[in-house]
């Protein structure tokens, strides 16, 4: 018998897909803040305290700001920039200066990979951010979604910005925002996605305190690079090629029909086998399929998986039912602190989500104007 993998072989092997190939899944904590804005923190400490903490991507996301907040100056954004590039470690840690536009009544919304930074008096609505975020490189995510009551205009779609807005924050610190704002609001996950945006899905600590990384079970990334680099972590994101979590050290990737998620399916209508690589959380949990509803995603399929091992489930798919399809991963024998309608299958508890994928001939309105996510 030969002898057992090493410590740093079976770390290796949690971070190396079962379902695919060419890339390795890194942790990522895409939001935090610091003293700068209205955490409690030191921002010098930050990087660091997330590095040992296990994190391989790390952002600084300070407010730029309403006035319910003190946030980001022109010095502390320059600021946030030596700090991020002085913890930097091409192929180890990637650290990233980001900020937070934040609108009491619109929502908040994580920008990175830009070099200036854009508050309320730059842009003072989302259609300004908007026409702001086209000037730039810059990606973005919608923060939190259901919390503030407008709800980014009630995600009104705009497909200019198909290339930049990126995800949408589904796990936000201990929050499940599969029914954020409900019943006031439809769920967050459906009214994205049937509106148009083709994001993935985030998971996040957004952290507020001086213990950055180390609280254990909050939101989490993870993220399928090329390179632990700023340019693979931004080709990884622009893919849609991540997955939310809120289980610390799960791993999760997935294929459908062999596209990997973040991709287009060429499929309109006809079977979809999934394939499901997950590993860590309980030792049962449930697979379910969510496809679009009105008000609520609607799932069409669950399955009990074991993490540790591949899972594979067909269900068939017609587009002119929509086009999009996630993977959700529950456990069955906990409830969702913020449930949806009543007897709704997604009233348990969210482990991870995978980015959706997109159909080909779907209603929804993301379509010739959109750049397709390549996905593979």
């Amino acid at each position: 018998m030969g002898a057992a993998p090493s410590g740093a072989a079976q770390a290796a092997g949690r971070r190396t897909s079962r379902v695919s190939r060419g890339t390795t899944m890194v942790h990522a904590d895409l939001h935090n803040h610091t003293l700068l804005s209205d955490g409690f923190g030191e921002p010098e400490l930050a990087f660091e305290s997330m590095r040992t903490a296990g994190v391989d991507v790390a952002a600084l996301t300070d407010h730029a700001t309403d006035a319910a907040f003190t946030g980001l100056t022109r010095h502390k954004w320059k600021k946030l920039g030596k700090l991020a590039d002085h913890a930097n470690r091409p192929g180890d840690f990637t650290t990233l200066r980001g900020f937070e536009w934040s609108h009491s009544h619109l929502g908040h919304i994580n920008v990175w990979y830009t070099d200036e930074y854009a508050d309320l008096h730059t842009a003072g609505d989302t259609d300004q951010l908007y026409d702001w975020l086209l000037g730039t490189a810059g990606i973005a995510a919608f923060n939190h979604p259901g919390r503030q009551r407008q709800q980014f205009n009630h995600f009104a779609y705009d497909p200019r910005l198909a290339g930049h807005m990126v995800a949408l924050e589904m796990f936000n610190n201990e929050d499940d925002y599969v029914f954020g704002g409900w019943p006031r609001h439809p769920s967050p996950l459906a009214a994205c996605l049937n509106a148009g945006w083709r994001t993935g899905l985030t998971g996040v600590s957004d952290d507020h305190g001086s213990d950055w990384g180390h609280d254990r079970d909050r939101g989490q990334t993870g993220i399928w690079v090329a390179a632990n680099t700023r340019d693979g972590v931004l080709s990884a994101m622009r893919a849609r090629r991540f997955f939310a979590s809120r289980v610390s050290g799960l791993r999760l990737d997935a294929t459908a029909n062999g596209v990997r998620m973040g991709g287009l399916l060429p499929l309109t209508r006809g079977d979809v086998t999934f394939r499901l690589d997950l590993d860590g959380g309980p030792q049962t949990a449930d697979l379910q399929v969510l496809r679009p509803g009105t008000t609520a995603p609607e799932v069409v399929a669950i399955k009990a998986v074991r993490p540790g091992r591949v899972t594979e489930l067909t269900v068939p798919l017609d587009a002119l039912d929509g086009d999009w399809v996630v993977l959700r991963v529950s456990d069955p024998t906990r409830d969702n602190a913020t449930p949806g309608p009543e007897g709704h299958p997604c009233n348990d508890f969210g482990l991870a989500y995978s980015s959706p994928w997109w159909l080909h001939g779907g209603y929804v309105r993301a379509k010739s104007s959109a750049p397709e996510p390549s996905g593979r």
